[in-house]
């Protein structure tokens, strides 16, 4: 049951405010977008390579509200874009809730248009250890985004994620055989950063 990274969110006030920081900071444009009616969201995606992605969210102004929280703790949103979650992917996500905290969240099925996959949800759409804990995804047949985004030549490196509680973070994700590539380090508050591969150098979103 390892998990995989499968992409990262970057969460927004607006569509338009988050694009443009991730177009500023990399120097390339988002091309993939989408709707989520079941959750009154919407993105932009950036591939960061043949199996990993970026996903720019934010709620959607004409959307109908969800008679439930949204993903991401984005009805609680406010300030600058930055990155908020890191999800990854599995081929047994019972199994993957089975073996995390509690409040990770009970599969929930979505569709758009080819694509069809399984996501924990929490109930107060808050992840465990304020969102640094990962989001569980599973697809379901071969169509994944990021092999569907057009190559820009940006490659994924490393993620840090900054907690007050590193050691119990870390201790949680073990049954999950947690993916290469994360750096966990204590801090006073929860933080993200990524560091890719740009054609014009290494680049970090936060």
């Amino acid at each position: 049951m390892p998990l995989e990274i499968d992409h990262f969110a970057i969460a927004c006030e607006t569509l338009s405010q988050g694009v443009e920081y991730v177009q500023d900071t990399l120097g390339i444009a988002l091309l993939g977008q989408g709707q989520h009616p079941k959750m009154g969201t919407h993105n932009r995606l950036l591939s960061f390579g043949p199996n990993i992605y970026l996903e720019v969210i934010s709620v959607d102004p004409n959307a109908l509200r969800p008679p439930h929280p949204r993903w991401f703790d984005l009805d609680s949103f406010s300030g600058n874009p930055r990155v908020t979650n890191w999800i990854c992917r599995t081929n047994d996500l019972k199994a993957a809730i089975a073996n995390s905290p509690e409040n990770v969240g009970q599969p929930m099925a979505f569709e758009r248009g080819k694509y069809r996959w399984d996501m924990a949800v929490p109930a107060d759409g808050k992840l465990p250890y304020d969102g640094c804990f990962p989001a569980l995804i599973q697809w379901h047949g071969n169509a994944h985004p990021a092999s569907e985004l057009a190559d820009v030549n940006c490659r994924f490196l490393y993620a840090t994620i900054q907690h007050p509680n590193t050691t119990e973070l870390t201790s949680s994700l073990e049954p999950l055989q947690p993916p290469k590539g994360i750096r966990f380090v204590q801090g006073d508050l929860p933080a993200f950063a990524i560091s890719i591969e740009t054609p014009t150098g290494e680049r970090t979103l936060k």
